[in-house]
């Protein structure tokens, strides 16, 4: 090498990240007719790690602290670069950082509505929305399986992985935990749970850490929706068992008490409901009461009228108008809806 080459020839006494653009997972130190100085200083911020490679492969790994870089804090490199004495010269290198910051915030949805066996309706289709948060755990893995040698590796790309990987694990999730839809429905915790530790264990194939997930919301496709819907107002019109209407009026008799006091009418909209309840309830008493009379040889005495509460689909309506009007939330909405159903065809 020429004096002249040797006096242009620039070398590092500092290597660190400032992180300047939000959502950089993975950023490659620029080298390029660069030498790191003997003795030089690698700063690794607190939700950083850095990683130094040669000739692609990864040699040593450095936590958050102030590191000066000698033959003894870099083992690994030395002995892949043949280093059998200290050396007192300049040495080029790869290093990476990459941001072990928990990436918040982060959406997930069902483009495609994913199909489930369940014990309730057999084979449905449902939809799923909600958020999750993830960081870099093992950065090592991450390089080899994921960022590669791109000298920016953002968050939107590994995202695009994620996502494939968080469908796929959520259909055989959704598919091995054999609860019914409506015990999903209602207890969104419950879905997200059984989700989250298959998802856990796909993510750390990758070196990713899944930090939280979550279920906003679950429903059926619209078509879907709409069956149940008419199923709902099959059963109503059908014959129920006297037992059955028995109970199922009392429990919507007492479910009525605290939605009225919801509602604009407040407790007179309570005395409205429930005397509508009582008259329904009376009619259908009196109407099965007459047909047992005429099938018994001998008329029993008429039991007291067990009280009645408004039809089902004037309960879901009743909430729909709740919701609409913003005196509930969606999720009390769907967690009511679903018990209501569940109950229902029980």
């Amino acid at each position: 090498m020429s004096l002249g080459s040797f006096i242009k020839k620039q070398f590092i006494d500092v290597l660190q990240w400032n992180e300047e653009t939000e959502g950089v997972l993975a950023w490659r130190f620029p080298m390029q007719d660069f030498e790191i100085q003997n003795g030089a200083i690698l700063n690794v911020r607190e939700s950083q790690v850095a990683v130094f490679v040669n000739e692609g492969k990864i040699a040593d790994v450095f936590g958050p602290g102030t590191h000066k870089l000698t033959t003894q804090t870099l083992p690994l490199l030395t002995n892949l670069k043949n280093w059998d004495k200290l050396f007192d010269s300049p040495f080029k290198s790869d290093v990476y950082y990459f941001s072990t910051r928990v990436q918040t915030g982060r959406k997930w949805g069902t483009p495609q509505p994913i199909t489930i066996r369940d014990k309730d309706f057999d084979m449905i289709r449902v939809r799923a929305f909600g958020m999750y948060s993830y960081r870099i755990a093992d950065a090592r893995t991450f390089f080899t399986e994921i960022s590669g040698t791109r000298e920016v590796y953002t968050r939107d790309e590994v995202e695009d992985q994620l996502r494939g990987i968080l469908m796929s694990s959520m259909a055989s999730s959704l598919g091995g935990a054999n609860v019914p839809f409506l015990d999903m429905a209602a207890n969104q915790a419950l879905m997200a749970q059984e989700v989250k530790d298959g998802l856990a264990q796909a993510f750390a194939r990758y070196g990713v850490g899944l930090d939280e997930f979550n279920v906003a919301s679950i429903s059926l496709p619209e078509e879907l929706q709409a069956a149940l819907d008419e199923r709902i107002s099959a059963g109503m019109k059908g014959g129920l068992g006297a037992d059955k209407m028995s109970g199922y009026t009392k429990f919507q008799v007492a479910n009525a008490i605290p939605l009225a006091a919801q509602n604009e009418g407040g407790m007179a909209g309570i005395g409205a409901g429930l005397g509508a309840g009582l008259s329904i309830g009376q009619v259908m008493a009196q109407s099965m009461g007459g047909a047992l009379q005429q099938q018994a040889p001998a008329p029993a005495p008429a039991a007291p009228p067990a009280p009645a509460e408004e039809p089902i689909e004037a309960r879901l309506e009743k909430l729909k108008g709740l919701l609409d009007k913003g005196l509930i939330s969606p999720a009390d909405y769907d967690g009511a809806k679903a018990e209501l159903l569940k109950k229902l065809i029980g």
